[in-house]
Parts: structure tokens; C-alpha cells; sequence
């Protein structure tokens, strides 16, 4: 890397459909918003040839806006694929979100991809929430490399950043992490501050000046030597550490000279067995020049370092229903086995959908099978149905070029697949298959919406529905006790972005009301009750009294009803007229409008007329009945209670745990994880971590996660419960 020779290849870096699985990498590009992972992706497809400049897309002799406001925005939120050519292999680039928020693109995006890039920016650093998709990766031994930007900025330190990475990225072996190029600096300004004008190669021993906008080649001075045979020492150790030749580092120290192409050769092994991780800078190119610097570097490093598709496993697969299969890694000729990666609107193609093809090979126009499992609990219905497929396509910008085929290893858009949805798998419609699905995060914020209008209404369920098909990381709830329509996001970018999905893609408004939990009632004492309900006016009248006795039940009884009338002071036809009565008095409530659960209601005594008592008379005088209990009686609310397990950096315990304990949470316990982090499992009220999501984040810093579980209704404190029965008469 770095030794090799490159001119501009203008239209030839324009990727089209790959040939061969060997010829493709696939590259996600990792880092916190800001960092400069768009701005990069567009300077390597400026350098190689696939945008005639920053910003534009050439295609065909004409120039169609690539980087309007819209849709750069639109690129912040969620994931897109830029594809280029270099050196004759086919790089598709996977940008990512930056925002937490959008983790289930940049989940979606680790999943298709075989290589990370973590982009780091030489002014901010790295932050918590990069260190821990880091460990993601590590976790599945996907080969890494670290883009240092920003390099432009006054603070900008390259060396100390890189010290910063491998101490973060480097664990037990920071020699893992170190750079191959040094930044080369051109003449102070007024400020003090020397600019980056290029780089110089550690293992090529050469300087690459980027000052012109064309990479130029030239030896270094007798002065610049020594600093880069230090470097240079070092970074040849780090390599031959990770050789797979053992005598290697014997014959180093021996003082043998080890040839540079052996070195490079070694060190796209290991990259490419992600076990050494090199960090190089990179930055976008000047008005008017063709190349940004570094970026020449990063390509090579991507084309000669990173894995091929054939290097990396395919996902457990099996048949529909459940039996193992296997296949041969990335062959173009076996079943066909591929992937929605994500799924999108767009306002002139319709639906498209971001496949990654691990199998065999897709046709334009071919029927597939797709199957879709284990999402149903966030609102997509498990499927298993045939469709033909429209165009195929790979995307650039606002663009999409048809292409006939897509082969095992690579990306593709498929037009109107109106079934499939983010997660599913295609395969042959005479061999369907089904992939095992990536981990989703789980949606934890709640959004209560409602209609805005009588035509907004007609539209929401369907909006609703598409907008869930495009976003498995989103849950749609229709709360069957408190009646509302709840959408669970990952944040408040993820909510905003939800409704304006809604308003401008599907064409409904919907207003935010405030979230409501399902609370409960019950008695806190023995009650008696007595319901008349007796109207006389003309022909039949109304007449049916009942007596019952309430008492409070241990948690989870439900609502029990006794008879205990003797004598038939109530006919034995009207009892369940009664017992349906007060059954359907506590599903309204019986004080706040809630629920009333666990209590025993037994009816004592009545009174019966032969002609006017009825059905509807005695169901009324139950409701009755049940009320004037209440009204005697000490009625207490009862919350849901969840179990919340917060994983948490050990900096952190101490105001996460006293923040738990502000919500009328109790700690239940911690437990050490790995990575220094500490489990706390704790008991909260669910009215109190409405939007725990937000605020761990920002109590965090971004570090730490958290799940919820149900538990089970308590009773609410008398301060608390006074207040919602309060805000519920105002309300009434």
C-alpha cells in the first residue's frame, strides 16, 4: 500500500453489476454524527472517478444534483449505499447514521457489509457510543480500519489521535492499532497553524503531497528521515506480530531486512483477519482538485486489505420451518439466499429495497420467494408469499442505474416488492429459505398519537403500516386499556423523523398526546354496596335492587364474583345480569377511569318485581352497586411496575443508580460485565421511565443501554394517586 502508481479513472469508477464475488467490498462506514462519514464517502467517489465533482453525479452527459440539502439530510438519518470502482473491484459503501437514534440502520449496515471503517474526527475523538460498536465488531472478528478526519481544524492532533484510538480500540494490544501514514504539513499561516498538505508512507518510505488537488510522489528530505524510521520500526513490528510466518519476527530482530511487498503482504492478511487495525487520515479534496487527501490510501486499503465476500460467513439459514441448511459461502451458482437490508420510499420509483445477495443470483423480473419471521410483537405480520421482482438497480445519490443481475456478494435496489420488508429473506420460490435475523434494538420510547382530522384518520392505519414495513426498530402499539395508538421509538430524532415520514411520504398529520400507562383500581377494604335501579313511566317499568359485599384479593386475582342470595330474593335468571353488570362497572373503573382488578364481589341480597325486573335492569343495579362501594371505600391506584436492567460504564453507576432511585426505582442488585461495565437491575415504576430513554442517554453520555420487562401493578403512592384521580375528574 502506498508503493502503487494511480491517475484519475474518471467514468471508470462508476460501479455497475459485479462479475465474480472476488471483485466486491463490501464497506460499512462507522462514527458519531459529525465525525465526517458522508463528506468522506463523497471524496472517495470524487477520487475515483464516480462523481465528476464534489456533490455531482455524471451520468450519461448529463449532471443531476447528487447532494441537495433534502437529501443530505435525508442520508443523515438512515442508511445508503454509494457503489464506485477502483482498480477493477467494485467498493460498495455503506454510510451509516451517526445518531443513536438510528442504530437499527447502522445494525442493518454491519450485516451487509464485511469491512468497518470507523471514521474519527482529529477534533472531537472518539465517543462512547463508537467504543461500543467497536466491541460489536470485535465480537464477530470483522475486520477494522480507523479514518482520522477533520485534520483541517486548528486543535487537530493526528499523533495524539492516534494514541487516543489505540488506547480505545486496542485493548490488551495497542500495537494493533497504529497508523501507516504520517501527516505531512505545509508552511504556518497567520494563526500559527500548519495545514496537512499530504502524507508520507511509512512502509514506501515516500511523500504523497495533495497541495495541487493531484497526488504527487517525491522522496524525503535527510531531515525528515529519522522521524519516519521510528514510526516506520514500530509499524513493521506491529505487522510481523500478526504474521502468519512465525520466523518472521525472529529474523526481524536478527537484523534481516524484510522486503516491502512481504510486509504489505502480511498486513493485508491481517487486516484482513481482523487482527490488526491500521489508522490513516483522510480529507476531502479543495474546490476544483480531483483528489482528497489520503484518500488514494484509503482505497487501496480497502481494495488490498479487506476481505472478499467469499471471506466472510453467511447467517445461519434454514428452511421455512425450521429445519438447518447448508450452503456454500457466496456462490453465485448455489440456491438462491438474500437480504432486505432496508427498505425505503422513493417519491419516483415507489418501493425499493436494499438487498445483499449471500447466495446464488437474482434476475430483473424473477419471481422469489419471501419469508418474514419473529417480528410480529412490533407490527409485522410473520409471511411466507411469492413475488415477482421489478427492475434491479444500483443506487448513486437520487439516481438508479439498471443493471440485469446481481451475483452472491453484492448490493442491489429491487422496485416494488410490496410484501417484503426490512429483515426479510428472498430465495427461490421452489426452495424458500429464511436467514436468521440480526439483532434489532428494542424500541423503548413511547409516542401517543392521534388522528389530526376525520381525513387524516381514514389515511393512518395505512401510513402507519408502511411506515413500521420501512422500520423494524419502530413498534406500533394499539393499547387496548388505555385506548391509544402508541408508536415505541429509539429517541426523540427517531420520533421526529417518524411524523415527518408520516406527514410528507403518506400524507397524514397526526397530533402527540401525552403518554398514559395502563394503571389499575382496587379496593383497599371490605365494602358494601347497594344498587337500585326501580323508573316506572307508563307500560313496563324498571325494577331490580341488589346488595353486594367488596373485598380486596391478593395481586393477579382478577375480579371474582360470588353469589350467596338465599331465599331467591334475586331469580336465579337475573344473577348473571348482575354478575355481567359489575363485570362490565370495573372494566370502566370505579374512581379514576381505571380498570378495577382484584376484588371479590359477592351479591348478598335483592329485590325482584315479576313484571318490571330484566336482563338490563339487574345489569344496571350491579353497576350500581359497585359504585356506591367505591364511594364508601378507600379505592387505591396500582401502576406498572417494570424490571429495568441498565448495562453501564462503571463511571456511570453512581448517577445512574441514584437517578433510578429519584424515579421511585429500587436497585435490586449489580453485576460486573466485561468492557468494564456494570449491570444494574432495578424495580421502577413505569410512569416514572416514560422517557428514561432519552435521559440515560444524555446521563450516559451515549454509553449505556437499558431493557424493561413487565413485572406486575402496586399499589401507587397516596401523594401520586391523589394527583391522577385529580387530573382525571378535571378531566371528566
Amino acid at each position: 500500500m502506498g508503493d502503487k502508481a494511480h491517475t484519475h479513472p474518471g467514468a471508470a469508477g462508476r460501479a455497475q453489476a459485479a462479475g465474480h464475488p472476488t471483485s466486491v467490498r463490501n464497506v460499512v462506514l462507522v462514527g458519531h454524527s459529525g465525525s465526517g462519514k458522508t463528506t468522506l464517502v463523497e471524496a472517495l467517489a470524487l477520487t475515483a472517478g464516480a462523481v465528476n465533482r464534489a456533490g455531482r453525479v455524471e451520468d450519461g452527459g448529463t449532471v443531476s444534483d447528487y447532494d441537495d440539502i433534502e437529501h443530505r439530510q435525508q442520508r443523515s438519518v438512515q442508511l445508503s449505499l454509494v457503489p464506485l470502482e477502483w482498480d477493477g473491484i467494485k467498493v460498495n459503501l455503506l454510510d451509516t447514521p451517526g445518531y443513536a437514534d438510528f442504530v437499527g440502520d447502522l445494525r442493518a449496515g454491519l450485516r451487509a457489509a464485511d469491512a468497518a471503517l470507523f471514521v474519527v474526527s482529529a477534533s472531537d475523538g472518539v465517543d462512547g457510543s463508537t467504543r461500543m460498536v467497536w466491541d460489536e465488531c470485535a465480537a464477530v472478528g470483522m475486520p477494522r480500519a480507523i479514518v482520522v478526519t477533520h485534520l483541517e481544524a486548528a486543535r487537530a492532533d493526528f499523533e495524539e489521535m492516534t494514541r487516543v484510538c489505540a488506547e480505545t480500540f486496542g485493548g490488551d494490544d495497542p500495537d494493533a492499532v497504529l497508523p501507516l501514514y504520517l501527516p505531512l504539513h505545509g508552511p504556518e499561516g497567520p494563526d500559527g497553524h500548519a495545514p496537512v498538505t499530504g502524507l508520507t508512507g511509512l512502509l514506501s518510505r515516500k511523500l504523497f503531497d495533495y497541495s495541487t488537488g493531484e497526488r504527487k510522489e517525491s522522496e524525503p528530505g535527510e531531515d525528515q528521515l529519522p522521524l519516519i524510521e521510528e514510526a516506520r520500526g514500530r509499524l513493521i513490528e506491529g505487522i510481523i506480530a500478526e504474521s502468519e510466518d512465525e520466523t518472521l519476527m525472529d529474523r526481524y530482530l536478527g537484523g534481516e531486512q524484510v522486503d516491502v511487498r512481504t510486509l504489505i503482504e502480511d498486513l493485508e492478511r491481517a487486516v484482513a483477519r481482523g487482527v490488526f487495525f491500521p489508522v490513516l487520515a483522510a480529507a476531502p479534496a479543495a474546490d476544483g482538485a480531483r483528489q482528497g487527501l489520503g484518500t488514494v490510501e484509503l482505497l487501496e486499503l480497502v481494495t488490498g486489505g479487506f476481505p472478499t465476500p467469499l471471506e466472510h460467513g453467511t447467517p445461519s439459514v434454514t428452511t421455512v420451518d425450521g429445519r438447518p441448511r447448508e450452503l456454500k459461502p457466496c456462490d453465485p451458482d448455489a440456491p438462491l439466499v438474500a437480504e432486505v437490508v432496508k427498505t425505503s420510499s422513493d417519491p419516483y420509483v415507489g418501493r425499493l429495497s436494499l438487498i445483499r445477495l449471500f447466495s446464488g443470483t437474482l434476475r430483473a423480473d424473477q419471481t422469489v420467494h419471501v419469508s418474514g419471521h419473529g417480528l410480529a410483537d412490533r407490527g409485522h405480520e410473520d409471511h411466507d408469499v411469492d413475488e415477482r421482482i421489478g427492475a434491479l438497480s444500483t443506487p448513486f445519490g437520487k439516481q438508479q442505474r439498471p443493471v440485469s443481475h446481481v451475483i452472491a456478494g453484492d448490493l442491489a435496489c429491487v422496485a416494488k416488492l410490496s410484501r417484503a420488508e426490512t429483515g426479510d429473506t428472498l430465495s427461490a420460490k421452489d426452495d424458500p429459505l429464511l436467514m436468521e435475523p440480526w439483532e434489532m434494538p428494542d424500541p423503548l420510547l413511547p409516542l401517543a398519537i392521534q388522528a389530526h382530522s376525520k381525513p387524516d384518520e381514514d389515511k393512518l392505519s395505512q401510513g402507519l403500516s408502511r411506515l413500521v414495513a420501512e422500520d423494524p426498530t419502530m413498534r406500533l402499539e394499539q393499547n387496548q386499556d388505555t385506548h391509544q395508538v402508541v408508536l415505541w421509538c429509539l429517541g426523540e430524532a427517531h420520533a421526529e423523523v417518524a411524523l415527518e415520514r408520516l406527514r410528507s411520504r403518506y400524507g397524514v398529520q397526526v397530533d402527540v398526546v401525552p403518554h398514559r400507562v395502563s394503571l389499575r383500581e382496587t379496593f383497599g377494604g371490605k365494602a358494601a354496596g347497594r344498587g337500585r335501579h326501580v323508573k316506572q313511566s307508563g307500560g313496563h317499568g324498571q325494577f331490580a335492587i341488589c346488595e353486594i359485599e367488596v373485598e380486596p384479593l391478593p395481586n393477579g386475582s382478577g375480579v371474582e364474583f360470588v353469589d350467596k342470595v338465599v331465599g331467591g330474593a334475586v331469580p336465579r335468571q337475573f344473577i348473571p345480569s348482575v354478575e355481567k353488570g359489575v363485570r362490565a362497572q370495573a372494566v370502566k373503573g370505579v374512581a379514576a377511569g381505571h380498570p378495577l382488578v382484584d376484588v371479590r364481589v359477592t351479591l348478598l341480597d335483592g329485590k325482584a318485581h315479576s313484571v318490571d325486573s330484566s336482563d338490563a335492569a339487574f345489569q344496571t343495579a350491579g353497576a350500581l352497586a359497585l359504585r356506591e362501594a367505591a364511594a364508601d371505600a378507600k379505592i387505591h391506584l396500582l401502576e406498572p411496575v417494570a424490571e429495568v436492567s441498565v448495562l453501564v460504564g462503571d463511571g456511570y453507576v453512581g448517577p445512574v443508580m441514584s437517578d433510578l432511585s429519584g424515579r421511585r426505582g429500587r436497585v435490586l442488585g449489580t453485576e460486573q460485565s466485561p468492557g468494564g461495565r456494570t449491570l444494574i437491575k432495578a424495580e421502577v415504576p413505569e410512569i416514572e421511565i416514560g422517557r428514561y430513554a432519552v435521559d440515560l442517554r444524555s446521563l450516559s453520555h451515549g454509553t449505556a443501554r437499558f431493557s424493561r420487562r413487565y413485572a406486575r401493578h402496586e399499589p401507587m403512592p397516596s401523594n401520586v394517586a391523589e394527583r391522577v384521580k385529580e387530573e382525571a375528574r378535571t378531566a371528566s
